[in-house]
């Protein structure tokens, strides 16, 4: 049986078949990296340009040194981000400026930094980019204040997120602050919760939202699917803000999932279960969102939606590599 939304099926069919493809075009690069390349490409409704996504990886080489963080773990997802603009090279080179306004403020080096450099450079105006930066040093810092052990380089995504959203720092960690309050009742992983909760203030919905959290989880749990585990509860955020009936969303989740595990290059033994579930909830929010039918604010909901699927990737990914990459070769 095939999703209810028609886009769906097509999405994901376009998904798979981008996976493929890029899969043996960049033989040695970082499995997970490779997916949600090819993901990127399905959610701008393309197929993978792997020509265009390897001059990007060329253009950053010519442009930065070999230590650089920009040839790290997320080079080829960053890559792929330049290769779907108009101007990759004019992008890449604002991405740098941003990136090297961000470490004046003192914060580091790492795969997260580069994401959120790109993510600022993207969605701002030259002239904004020491405007939207002191933002993002401003929510990480009030993050830290409150949640000093949760709060590390993985929330710099979020950081830059919240800093090119309307919310003020203080009113927004106060937000973040309350729903964490509110989260812990029902769930475990603190690091998590915090993820969540600043998906849930960057939607601008109060408290409420949590009950929505609660019905879409209990709906995906009559099919055996658990969002409420470490990387992958931020989604349960994702899906919360869509409108919809939880046992809908719940049911459309579980057969996009069921779709990609039968697919080449998706079982078991290559991508994980919470991270086929990362792309199956992606791809259903994202179908979502673009029903909503509102102009700007779909468009809108739909960055939000890819940067929060980047984010929970470059985590996985972080984490991966770390423990030494098993995937890599996959």
């Amino acid at each position: 049986m095939s999703p209810d939304s028609p886009d769906i099926p097509a999405r994901l069919s376009l998904f798979a078949e981008n996976a493929q493809a890029i899969r043996k075009e960049f033989t040695w690069q970082n499995a997970l990296t490779k997916r949600l390349s090819a993901l990127l490409y399905a959610q701008a409704d393309r197929r993978v340009d792997c020509d265009a996504i390897r001059w990007c990886l060329d253009l950053m080489k010519q442009n930065t040194g070999v230590f650089s963080t920009f040839r790290g773990n997320m080079a080829l997802s960053v890559a792929t981000l330049l290769s779907l603009s108009p101007d990759p090279a004019a992008l890449f080179q604002q991405t740098l400026a941003v990136y090297e306004l961000l470490r004046a403020t003192k914060l580091r080096n790492s795969d997260y930094l580069v994401v959120a450099a790109y993510q600022i450079a993207a969605q701002t105006e030259p002239d904004h980019y020491r405007f939207v930066v002191d933002r993002t040093r401003a929510f990480y810092d009030g993050m830290r204040a409150k949640h000093f052990l949760q709060t590390g380089q993985d929330d710099y995504i979020f950081a830059a997120m919240l800093a090119l959203s309307a919310l003020d720092p203080v009113v927004g960690t106060d937000r973040i602050e309350r729903l964490v309050d509110r989260l812990r009742a029902d769930f475990r992983d603190k690091n998590s919760i915090q993820a969540l909760a600043q998906v849930l203030a960057l939607s601008g919905t109060d408290e409420s939202a949590t009950i929505r959290i609660t019905a879409i989880r209990d709906a995906l749990r009559t099919h055996k699917i658990k969002l409420d585990r470490a990387f992958t509860l931020p989604s349960l955020g994702i899906l919360a803000l869509m409108p919809g009936d939880p046992g809908v969303i719940a049911r459309e989740i579980d057969q996009a999932q069921a779709y990609l595990r039968a697919q080449k290059g998706f079982g078991p033994l290559s991508a994980t279960t919470p991270e086929l579930l990362l792309y199956a909830t992606g791809i259903v929010a994202d179908s979502y969102a673009r029903a909503l039918d509102a102009g700007v604010l779909t468009a809108t909901i739909s960055t939000s939606i890819t940067n929060l699927i980047i984010a929970q990737q470059t985590a996985t990914i972080a984490a991966t590599s770390a423990t030494g990459g098993a995937g890599a070769a996959l």
